[in-house]
């Protein structure tokens, strides 16, 4: 019996496909309270503690990539490297040529793992091949290429040890989900002792805790016990059920990727880590640019800065400003998956960005957003550019396109209001939680404010016994299953 248990206690520690490590699960919260006394104790040993944090990173990547984590480690190598090389070069074909090699390390690493199979079944249809995708990719891919073009565009200085880079690209906590750090922000972070007030200790479980409610007892909740069931067969349900189900769906997807988030952040600023914010309330937004300067931000900036910008944005005329307005949401479409749903995703969004740029620079009472504008024209903002992103997250979510018109025909064709009440009386538990969840993220942001300094204020004793409440509840609402993030297929 003891060597039963030895070895399936041995076993937690080896690479699960089917399981990887959630922020959510029991074996991270044990592993992270011995992690964390161990960091304080080597808090003023910069390179141990430096060793100590890369390599307990380098074993979560484990947990969800298996050997792939070589893959991570090969990156670090790389672009290490040719950062060191670039920073002390000055011949401008020597820096585009070092920038060109990054580019193609990572992009081809991306490109193959990522969209390979894409492309086959493109040009040769119906055929795939069975090529693993590392957990978040595209994450630590960005950040590193994020690091060698800042180099090139000398705002930063490399840093001078491999273990710091590593550090820098393997940080666990941001590392299979986002948010995408810049260099310039989380560098110069590394090299202090890290600290923790006791407001820091607060803010940081108040995210962890938020994140832990918005994924864990919302997110997987909806998507299992409604969501799921809806995109799975829309022709089943009435119109009606169908517009829940896109509804329930932008709650889902935004409880799960804001709440990754949510944790991430607490989690670093735990560790003395301060991470700008990733989601902020984007549904409030009154206008699709307001929605994408609230939606993923640290994304949209990083497209923004790195391929908007450098197409030339809009300092080339008009007309090309509307065509790398339109290549970079087609591409951070294809970001997001290797399908032409997704093309069609981001296709969408740089549409109506298009138009809401045409429309303010026609008409001056147009404005970029909500705050600019009086109580009437916000509201009618919102609820417009609400079902905007809605409409985009059908083709979002949908497996095929046949799926997403069969939602889209339900919707226009086979509405039937009058199931309402017995949608409500079926779907009681997934219906009070949509409401719960749509209520939240629609207070204002003083109250939120508020919530947040009365836990952060609150005796350790009580902030203690509610993060081991909200731990209950999810335990409680494991039975319906915990999925794993969203974001780790990209």
């Amino acid at each position: 019996m003891n060597n039963f248990s030895l070895d399936k206690l041995g076993n937690e520690f080896l690479y699960q496909p089917d399981a990887p490590m959630l922020f959510g699960s029991g074996l991270f919260l044990f592993l992270f309270i011995g992690f964390l006394m161990m960091y304080m104790l080597l808090r003023k040993h910069r390179t141990a503690r430096l060793v100590y944090v890369a390599l307990f990173s380098l074993f979560f990547y484990y947990k969800s990539s298996g050997l792939w984590f070589f893959l991570l480690i090969g990156t670090a190598v790389s672009d290490f490297l040719i950062g060191r090389r670039l920073s002390l070069t000055t011949s401008k074909p020597l820096r585009r040529l070092l920038v060109t090699l990054s580019l193609c390390v990572n992009l081809g690493m991306l490109v193959y793992f990522k969209y390979f199979n894409f492309l086959i079944n493109l040009f040769f249809h119906g055929q795939t091949s069975d090529i693993f995708l590392p957990v978040g990719i595209s994450f630590f891919t960005f950040q590193s290429l994020s690091y060698i073009i800042e180099i090139y565009r000398r705002r930063i200085e490399p840093v001078y040890r491999w273990i710091d880079y590593l550090f820098y690209v393997s940080f666990f906590p941001q590392l299979v989900a986002g948010p995408i750090v810049r260099a310039r922000e989380f560098i110069p972070q590394i090299y202090p002792p890290p600290s923790l007030t006791r407001a820091q200790l607060g803010e940081g479980l108040f995210l962890v805790i938020c994140g832990l409610i918005k994924k864990a007892v919302i997110s997987d909740y909806i998507s299992l016990n409604f969501v799921d069931r809806i995109f799975d067969a829309p022709r089943l349900y009435t119109g009606l059920e169908n517009l829940m189900g896109v509804y329930g769906y932008a709650l889902q997807i935004y409880c799960d990727f804001s709440g990754y988030s949510d944790m991430a952040i607490g989690i670093a600023l735990l560790l003395g880590f301060r991470f700008r914010i990733n989601f902020d309330s984007p549904y409030q937004s009154a206008t699709i640019t307001e929605f994408w300067r609230r939606w993923h931000i640290s994304l949209s900036s990083w497209l923004k800065d790195f391929l908007y910008i450098s197409l030339g944005g809009n300092r080339k005329g008009k007309i090309r400003m509307y065509i790398n307005l339109m290549i970079t949401m087609l591409l951070g479409g294809l970001w997001h998956g290797a399908s032409l749903r997704f093309l069609l995703w981001g296709a969408l969004h740089g549409l109506f960005l298009a138009v809401h740029k045409f429309v303010m620079e026609r008409f001056g009472s147009f404005k970029p957003t909500g705050k600019e504008m009086n109580p009437l024209r916000h509201i009618s903002g919102v609820l417009i550019t609400f079902h905007l992103v809605c409409f985009g997250w059908i083709f979002f979510r949908a497996s095929s396109m046949q799926v997403a018109w069969d939602i889209l025909t339900q919707i226009t064709r086979h509405f039937h209001p009058e199931v309402f009440g017995q949608f409500v009386a079926g779907y009681k538990n997934v219906f009070l939680l949509m409401l719960a969840g749509y209520l939240f993220h629609f207070i204002p942001k003083r109250m939120e404010a508020g919530i947040q300094g009365l836990v952060t204020r609150s005796p350790l004793l009580l902030q203690a016994l509610l993060l081991a409440a909200v731990i209950f509840l999810v335990v409680q609402m494991k039975s319906a299953g915990v999925q794993p993030f969203i974001y780790f297929r990209f």
